[in-house]
């Protein structure tokens, strides 16, 4: 029998990169597709053509030079999604300003260290979301604010930051954002390798990293999104997931962007009932979201009521999507041709993708094969390339690999290394056709009693039963076996399950070992904004309620 070739694929593409900046790209956008739609905004009720929402960015661009802004300063931004993040998208790269994304849930500390560690010049910010009053916090970082004159801050703690401009309102010192408009010319001299965008990464441990990317760097990654999943400018894409992260930014947006389709804001942040009456009424033909996302349309109880059979395609990405979601999702939706892809904030983000035409079982079971023009190799902890269907860390490279964290030189070569590759963190798998699989984080991996148990395995098949809508399973201390399985447990509404009936489930199905000790009934998850479950919180509270020291 043949030996298992190595796990390395090359995305070859006969679809060229463009060297073009993201301001090019969506003039050029504009002229093709003049009268088209651009900008669906449910809850602002906005209807813009390419032409109005150019005329618009245009303006703001202008406006933000003629504040005193100039090409490579930073400029943050503060909100959830509404039409004045698109127009500073746009505006900003036209304009060869660093958008900064901060992220809509951060608070004060988190905020200041944002701010002051990439040295924004500006701020834009919303009045207030939820819980978070913006201009409070704003207000409370920088008092001198209310007495400063617009565009004049100086503040003790935000030493870098001159101006903030607020959507919706005007308080004392902040500068009104319909007021920021200029008829100037643009700047000509941009680049595509010229930094456009700073993303904070969600860590676990340590302060957030700002990932830097070019206009190389996103727009091409936007672009080929597009490309495989084959949209024109008939297209409109749901996009319920939020700017401040790539999935909105580049596979939303500018995704969108490139191709002439239409971007469709269902609401200021995520909401299941709402994505439902943005689909019916707007006819989307895509629609995104992370897996809890789509969780939790399916189960509305008012799912039914509504008509889908617009939608095709879409991307569900940010977490590994459980399979039997995928199949409902397919069955239930009408997304026939939905695609999962898997990436980081780092590189842009998307480094593989399932395609239009894959056979179910890929579609359910993987993350896709390499993305044009990426390569992807899996690895062993002495960096050495395993055969195909071993596991090992996934490594990427290509032009979507960011510059580097933000005046963070150790941490950006922690992360590339020499040969230009990134690594992600990631447990994966390579078959023969090229798809990976995605089988945990290597932090995540659990060492009970020497074994070697990947949480991902359990959870799918712990979504088999029908009483249980989401399951995350991590490690806890255990004074025997060094570590030992614990379930978090969200049950479907009016199911009934108790902790025996979870073992009774797996006996027999699993190894002993790998059925879960500790099982905990929870109503929710810690996640971030972007839905990625921040297992290191379930561990730090299991941790505590066990009796062990964290």
């Amino acid at each position: 029998m043949a030996a298992a070739g190595p796990s390395y694929a090359h995305g070859a593409s006969d679809i060229p990169l463009t060297g073009e900046t993201i301001g090019e790209a969506f003039d050029r956008t504009v002229a093709t597709w003049p009268d088209r739609p651009a900008l669906i905004v449910h809850q602002q009720k906005i209807n813009w053509t390419w032409t109005q929402l150019a005329a618009r960015v245009d303006s703001f661009a202008a406006g933000l030079l003629a504040l005193g802004l100039e090409p490579g300063d930073r400029i943050g931004i503060w909100s959830p999604n509404n039409a004045e993040w698109i127009v500073t998208q746009y505006a900003t790269a036209k304009a060869g300003l660093v958008l900064v994304n901060i992220n809509p849930a951060y608070r004060l500390a988190e905020v200041e260290y944002a701010l002051n560690k990439v040295a924004c010049k500006a701020l834009i910010t919303a009045t207030r979301f939820k819980t978070s009053d913006y201009i409070g916090m704003v207000n409370t970082l920088a008092p001198e604010l209310a007495a400063a004159p617009p565009g004049g801050l100086r503040a003790a703690r935000l030493p870098h930051l001159r101006t903030v401009i607020q959507i919706g309102a005007t308080a004392p010192g902040t500068i009104a954002f319909d007021a920021v408009a200029g008829q100037d010319a643009l700047p000509q001299h941009l680049q595509c390798d010229d930094p456009i965008n700073i993303q904070f990464t969600s860590g676990t441990t340590g302060l957030p990293k700002g990932a830097t990317l070019t206009h190389h760097n996103i727009l091409n990654n936007g672009f080929l999104i597009g490309e495989v999943m084959r949209y024109t400018d008939r297209d409109s894409v749901c996009i319920p997931v939020p700017m401040y992260h790539c999935f909105g930014m580049v596979i939303g947006s500018l995704a969108c962007m490139t191709h002439g389709a239409a971007i469709v804001f269902p609401g200021e942040g995520f909401d299941p009932l709402a994505t439902l009456e943005t689909v019916a009424e707007h006819r989307c033909t895509s629609l995104y979201g992370v897996p809890t996302m789509f969780i939790a349309e399916l189960d509305h109880p008012e799912f039914g009521r509504f008509d889908l059979s617009s939608l095709r395609t879409g991307m569900m990405a940010g977490a590994p999507c459980p399979i039997e979601v995928m199949r409902r999702v397919i069955r239930d939706m009408h997304l026939t041709e939905l695609t999962i892809g898997y990436g980081m904030t780092e590189t842009s983000p998307v480094s593989t993708q399932t395609r239009i035409g894959d056979s179910l079982e890929k579609a359910v079971s993987t993350v896709g094969r390499a993305h044009p023009h990426i390569e992807i190799k899996i690895v062993d902890t002495e960096g050495r390339i395993v055969p195909r269907g071993e596991k090992g860390e996934l490594c990427t490279r290509g032009y979507s690999v960011m510059q580097g964290y933000w005046d963070d030189e150790p941490r950006t070569r922690e992360a590339i290394d020499r040969a230009g590759w990134m690594h992600t963190g990631d447990l994966a798998t390579m078959d023969e056709d090229g798809y990976c699989a995605i089988v945990g984080r290597i932090k995540d991996l659990v060492i009970r009693g020497g074994e070697n148990i990947y949480p991902r395995e359990i959870e799918e098949f712990l979504y088999r039963h029908p009483a249980i809508q989401d399951v995350q399973v991590f490690g806890v201390p255990d004074a025997r076996f060094g570590e030992e399985l614990c379930a978090w447990v969200k049950l479907r509404p009016g199911a009934e399950l108790d902790a025996d009936g979870v073992k009774a489930f797996c006996k027999d199905q699993i190894a002993h070992y790998k059925v879960p000790r500790h099982i905990r009934f929870v109503d929710d998850f810690p996640m971030t904004v972007t839905g990625k479950m921040q297992k290191y919180l379930m561990r730090q509270a299991m941790t505590e309620l066990l009796g062990f020291n964290t």
